[in-house]
This record gives structure tokens, C-alpha cells and sequence, in this order.
């Protein structure tokens, strides 16, 4: 097993097995409410002021959420060894039922159950390559229909899709506007 897909099954392992022998009694915690006052893990910038899908997770005794202004941010948070692994829960806006532009709050799913596309044209948070999430991989497979890329479940992410180098890439101008009509074609 590759190093990153052994990271990544560990990472499940811990989400789905109760810790020592003792029954998870404490109660997955849902998603919450994006909101002006979450600000990016890495950019410490305000989230919603991001394009694309977002994520948040959940650390085993905290109430709130780390806050990710990319899908690419917060899987690289779980695969990098210097950041806390007692992860609660994960999620990310499912993009069959949301605008690029502003991925509404009901659009929650658990990250280990999504369906992901990368190596897409479309640029999350940041201007970054990004792990475009859906709950359904028919959704998926038409996004990949109009902006390339491939269909990979949350295990079989390559972390260079994740922890690579971010290739150069012109203004983000061009991407603003062709958001909404990307999501409708995934919903199709």
C-alpha cells in the first residue's frame, strides 16, 4: 500500500473505531452554519469570501469547527503530520446542489462518503487546484463532462493531487462568472 493511501485508510480507521477497546459514546457532531466569522485554517481569511466548495472539521472535545476556504485545505489537513489527528468529523459542500460561487450552508456532506473530482479546470479557494466534492457520482461524472478531470473516492485521493505544487496559473478572471453555470450542468 502506497504511503498516502495508507495515511488516508488510517485516517477512516480512526474516524469509524472507538479508541481503546471503549464504546464512541460521544455523538458525531453535524455540520455547521458558514458564517462572516469563519476564517480560513491556513489563509486566515474570511471563507466565504472564497469561490468554490468549503469544508470544516471537527476535533474530538471541541464545539466548534476548523474552517477550510478549500476542499484541497482540508483533506491536506488531514494528511499532514503536524496537524492534531483526533478528527470527530469532516465535511464538505456536496457541488451537485450548490453555486461555485457561494456553496450554500445546507449543502453539508461527510467527506468520506463524497465522491471527488480532480485534475479539473475549476480552481477553489485561494486560486488552488481543487478536490471538487459530490454525494453522487453521476453528479461527478458530468462535471468531469464539462471541466475534465477524473472521478476518485475520498480514500483514493493521491495526496500529490493534495500536498503537490500548485501550478502557475493567470488571474482569476474568467472563473467568476462561469460558477453557477457549471453547478446547474452537474446537476443535470
Amino acid at each position: 500500500m502506497r504511503p498516502s493511501a495508507f495515511r488516508r485508510a488510517a485516517l477512516v480507521a480512526l474516524l469509524l473505531l472507538p479508541a481503546c477497546g471503549e464504546e464512541r459514546t460521544a455523538e458525531i457532531p453535524s455540520p455547521s452554519a458558514l458564517t462572516r466569522e469563519a476564517t480560513g485554517y491556513y489563509c486566515n481569511m474570511i471563507v466565504e469570501d472564497h469561490p468554490g466548495p468549503k469544508g470544516q472539521i471537527f476535533l474530538t472535545g471541541k464545539a466548534d469547527p476548523i474552517w477550510f476556504s478549500s476542499v484541497r485545505d482540508t483533506i491536506a489537513f488531514t494528511l499532514l503530520p503536524e496537524e492534531p489527528k483526533a478528527i470527530a468529523a469532516i465535511y464538505v459542500n456536496d457541488m451537485s446542489n450548490a453555486s461555485w460561487e457561494t456553496p450554500e450552508s445546507g449543502t453539508w456532506i461527510e467527506a468520506e462518503n463524497a465522491w471527488y473530482v480532480i485534475g479539473s479546470d475549476r480552481r477553489g479557494g485561494m486560486g488552488a487546484p481543487e478536490a471538487v466534492p459530490f454525494s453522487e457520482r453521476a453528479a461527478a461524472d458530468a462535471f468531469v463532462a464539462a471541466h475534465g478531470g477524473k472521478v476518485v473516492a475520498f480514500a483514493g485521493i493521491p495526496s500529490d493531487a493534495i500536498l503537490g505544487e500548485v501550478p502557475e496559473h493567470g488571474s482569476m478572471e474568467g472563473h467568476a462568472g462561469d460558477g453557477q453555470h457549471a453547478t446547474q450542468e452537474a446537476r443535470q
